[in-house]
């Protein structure tokens, strides 16, 4: 992590107390978030705060330009630019190695060899989530979504703000902008805040690092090493360790924003429960989704030009949203796979005038379940060899399992239940402990926290999400 969980505590902690010190300051307490934002993401490396406000500067000054002309033809200019500026950011730190090195596979194949520039360069944290952040304000501001021209400390903010900086979600500039122009609201979002912080802190500590460490790092280690039931759980495992490590991570920046007056959209929506394709995307990471629905698959062109351009619209979205992901070629095959599902989906729905809605929809949801942990195989796997291992391993029964221990079905079942529970209940238990006296609600949350510690083990991995 960027942080160590005490240290993160604490420097939270010394932001808090300044923060609720300067509220009544607008510019003051902007600046006092901006310089605590950088300092979060310097931490990690302070030389690539130069390449943030970098970004940042870009994404400003493409937004001046865009507010001091009504010429169209300027504007298109100016936005294919930012657009631009921002993907050869992205693009060189991300994917120029991956590039090179399949480039020079190929030549090899082909008896080309050639002398490439090899770069070693080490991947900024954060950088999909903020790069992202550039574009929406870019394209937010050619769309006249942005009613009030911010200054550049907001902009800066904007893209820097910590809780979400490293990991998301993904806000757009239309819905976080505005709320730097009013007070935070920092009294009516303490609870849920701290709600969300500790439920986040029992997803990851407990439920995602356990099954790591006990089931789903061995098997996809060394999957000829395991049985059928052994690969299975660690599917399914590895379905519940994802989910609730990226959610939680969602739960702890909602929180800490809430803690600061600042409203962040939902992240997660039960996803394992959708009945399709189409409604696991409206669940799964839902500003990534709907980041790639609006800046993305609409522009191509959506389902407005016929089945076949729809098919390739939503093949491209899915393929370029896999990409996003990392520079491999498994990460391509999981949004090509995610891609070609939500084609033929929507294809058979078109066909059969609706007759797979028609199914049990407890049918609908292990089918699309299953296809989803299908794809978490290639998401997961090291290389293409390792994931192939596991199906393959999916048939070999001749192994006694040895990782379908009750604690590890325990968690797993826990984690996927999440999903069938009402989806009021994290409210319910903010509101019965909104009504505790304010010195009893600090215990309460105390003392949930010293219980997850104690649940969870000796150098808590990173999210996952980290990495992109």
């Amino acid at each position: 992590m960027l942080f160590p969980t005490l240290s993160f505590a604490l420097f939270f902690l010394i932001v808090f107390a300044a923060h609720r010190a300067t509220i009544a300051h607008a510019r003051a307490h902007k600046v006092l978030l901006l310089v605590a934002s950088y300092w979060f993401y310097g931490a990690w490396d302070w030389r690539f705060c130069f390449l943030l406000l970098m970004s940042s500067l870009i994404n400003y000054g493409a937004g001046v330009a865009l507010r001091s002309t009504d010429d169209t033809r300027r504007r298109k200019l100016v936005l294919a630019l930012g657009i631009a500026a921002n993907l050869a950011i992205l693009g060189f730190f991300k994917y120029y190695g991956f590039f090179v090195e399949s480039l020079d596979a190929a030549l090899h194949v082909l008896g080309w060899q050639r002398d490439l520039l090899f770069l070693d360069l080490i991947l900024p944290v954060g950088i999909s989530f903020f790069t992202f952040q550039g574009i929406s304000y870019v394209v937010d501001t050619y769309r006249g979504k942005l009613h009030v021209a911010p200054g550049l400390v907001d902009v800066l903010l904007y893209i820097s703000f910590f809780p979400q900086l490293v990991a998301g979600p993904i806000v757009r500039a239309a819905h976080f902008l505005p709320q730097l122009t009013r007070p935070p609201a920092v009294a009516t979002q303490t609870t849920f805040g701290l709600t969300l912080i500790v439920w986040g802190l029992f997803k990851k500590v407990v439920v995602a690092t356990h099954l790591a460490e006990n089931v789903v790092d061995p098997v996809f280690f060394d999957p000829l090493g395991f049985g059928t039931w052994d690969v299975l759980i660690a599917t399914y495992a590895y379905a519940v360790q994802i989910y609730c490590d990226f959610s939680a991570y969602s739960d702890i920046a909602i929180g800490v924003a809430a803690l600061l007056g600042f409203q962040f959209p939902r992240n997660f929506d039960q996803p394992y429960r959708a009945a399709s394709l189409r409604d696991f995307w409206r669940r799964w990471h839902i500003s990534l989704s709907s980041w790639l629905r609006d800046y993305l698959y609409i522009p191509l062109g959506g389902g407005r030009n016929g089945a076949v351009k729809t098919y390739r619209n939503l093949f491209i979205t899915m393929l370029l949203g896999g990409l996003w992901h990392g520079a491999s070629w498994q990460f391509i095959a999981w949004g090509a796979m995610h891609g070609a599902g939500l084609a033929v989906e929507r294809a058979v729905r078109n066909m059969t005038g609706g007759l797979f809605r028609s199914w049990p929809a407890v049918l609908r949801i292990v089918l699309v379940f299953h296809f989803v942990c299908a794809a978490w195989v290639l998401f997961r796997a090291e290389t293409f060899e390792l994931a192939t291992d596991m199906f393959a391993q999916l048939r070999d029964t001749s192994l006694e399992p040895v990782m379908l221990t009750p604690f590890v079905l325990t968690l797993t079942a826990f984690g996927l239940a999440m999903h069938a529970f009402p989806a009021t209940v994290l409210g319910a238990v903010e509101r019965r402990v909104a009504r505790l006296p304010v010195w009893l609600q600090g215990a309460v949350f105390g003392l949930a926290v010293i219980v997850v510690d104690a649940l969870g083990i000796d150098g808590v991995a990173p999210f996952i999400y980290f990495q992109f």
